[in-house]
């Protein structure tokens, strides 16, 4: 059903109020951290480079990569895209056939170069490094307790916390005691811990993060997705299990655990949003996955249009899906700009809404005078949806149908995901069909979980397989004591 629409001026302040949050200038929800390590190549540290480069999309904000060369840790981190803290010189001084590297967005912890990750520490068994993506939901309790022993801590990231945890274990050697700290923490989590001999790996026992591992040649590679192994040259051999820890030496691979595998649970929003679409999870490529998405919301909520167009980047496979389904065309209705930099001076109104269209645009000619269906993968505050909406009906769209391609996201994520607070969801705390009014479109329909979960799954049986779905349903699957302590999103 179509909807008379009065368009509102949708740049005034009321709706556009831009802050000083970490959302900027759209309220997309903010990638996590990205994680790629090297054990046993002679050039670890240039692999490590081009690995993050792959993950950059899980981190903007900073970049680091530890190595170790014969018992010596070298590293370099900084503030900034990989390609900008890294050159020829600085990876050439990172030498040994071992690394560790990470891409940042600081959701736990302040944005600053002391918080850059790989975090190294020197403890009574000597050097040690930690990369980590993911939140630890009692991080705050432990570096409470902790403080009150006597430890001080340098950086406000969770990740510290393991490094004190580890180094007061009772055991001294470093694989027992990573054990002993992985146990006292909750949370999601995909560890990366390097001595000046080893390389240890380790998934939380639900498995929230995607965590991989591959090889080149005869060297290990571990990354956050599948894409990294790919732009390495490396090969895919498994995921890393809920609860299990790997460690490499000059032995060769081992496998343990530190605990048993609970209720398998890999964020949904991964398949939906974050992972890059040729990355593939639990064997599940994400592009397939997004495709189905659109096709079974086209099966839900189709409505009678001339176009269909996705919001890049992440909702261009689901707008291709729900075009074959219907038989809609689909066009490259909205295009977005890949040189505009990560922020924006805008001393005025008027520079800000030029930011805005500096980011997306619409193709006028392909949705002038059109019927539009327009794709999203999710609607977190509002403000981006009304943007976009706006952005055709300028560009002369007669009428705009949002699909999204997931359930409405009504809940905070406390495992690695960037999230507002639940009263600034919209979701939250209004109906669909206030929704729709407020994003000022024709029509507004979500994908339903039931329909989410068979399309990522591409299978029936994908409820055995397990997904968080706490975004959606408030079932988180883990405890949260207190929302507040324990934050929103990647460490």
């Amino acid at each position: 059903m179509s909807h008379a629409v009065t368009p509102p001026h949708w740049w005034t302040g009321e709706y556009f109020n831009e802050g000083s949050g970490r959302g900027g200038a759209f309220d997309k929800l903010k990638e996590e951290c990205g994680v790629f390590g090297v054990y046993g190549h002679p050039e670890a540290s240039f692999l490590s480079y081009y690995g993050l480069h792959a993950l950059q999309h899980r981190g903007q904000e900073s970049a680091g990569i530890c190595s170790s060369d014969r018992g010596e840790f070298h590293y370099h981190r900084g503030m900034g895209l990989v390609k900008e803290v890294f050159d020829n010189d600085k990876l050439r001084a990172l030498t040994g056939p071992s690394a560790i590297g990470h891409v940042r967005y600081s959701t736990a912890g302040e944005s600053k170069l002391a918080n850059a990750q790989p975090l190294v520490f020197k403890y009574r068994e000597g050097d040690l490094a930690i990369a980590t993506n993911g939140n630890l939901v009692n991080a705050p309790e432990i570096r409470r307790r902790l403080e009150k022993q006597g430890s001080i801590f340098q950086t406000t990231s969770d990740t510290e916390v393991v490094a004190h945890l580890i180094a007061r274990s009772r055991h001294d050697d470093i694989v027992e005691a990573v054990k002993e700290a992985l146990r006292q923490v909750i949370g999601a989590y995909a560890f990366l811990i390097m001595t000046p001999d080893k390389l240890i790996a380790a998934l939380d026992p639900n498995g929230l993060r995607p965590f991989v591992m591959g090889k080149l040649g005869g060297a290990y590679l571990f990354a956050s997705e599948t894409c990294a192994f790919d732009a390495v040259g490396g090969t895919y051999v498994r995921d890393v299990q809920a609860g299990e820890l790997l460690v490499l030496d000059a032995s060769g691979l081992r496998e343990d655990r530190f605990a048993e595998a609970q209720k398998r649970a890999v964020c949904a929003m991964e398949y939906i949003y974050f992972a890059r679409p040729d990355s593939d999870i639990d064997a599940v490529n994400v592009h397939s996955a997004r495709k189905r998405m659109g096709r079974r919301l086209a099966m839900e909520a189709f409505v009678d249009a001339d176009v269909v167009t996705g919001v890049p980047d992440s909702s261009i496979s689901a707008a291709i899906g729900y075009a074959e389904q219907t038989g809609i065309p689909y066009e490259l209705g909205l295009i977005k700009n890949r040189y505009t930099g990560r922020t924006f001076i805008q001393p005025s109104q008027e520079l800000r809404e030029q930011g805005v269209k500096m980011k997306l645009s619409a193709v006028r000619k392909v949705v002038e005078g059109k019927r539009v269906v327009m794709l999203d993968d999710s609607i977190v505050r509002g403000t981006t949806s009304l943007r976009i909406v706006n952005l055709l009906r300028e560009a002369g769209a007669t009428e705009v149908h949002v699909r999204i391609s997931s359930p409405p996201f009504a809940n905070p994520c406390f495992y690695g995901i960037d999230t507002p607070d639940r009263k600034d969801l919209i979701a939250a705390n209004k109906t669909v069909e206030e929704i729709r009014r407020a994003i000022n479109a024709d029509s507004l329909h979500f994908l339903t979980k039931e329909g989410m979960l068979e399309a990522i799954g591409g299978r029936a049986d994908v409820e055995n397989r397990g997904f968080c779905t706490a975004c959606f349903d408030n079932r988180y699957p883990t405890k949260i004591e207190d929302e507040a302590a324990a934050g929103c999103g990647c460490d």
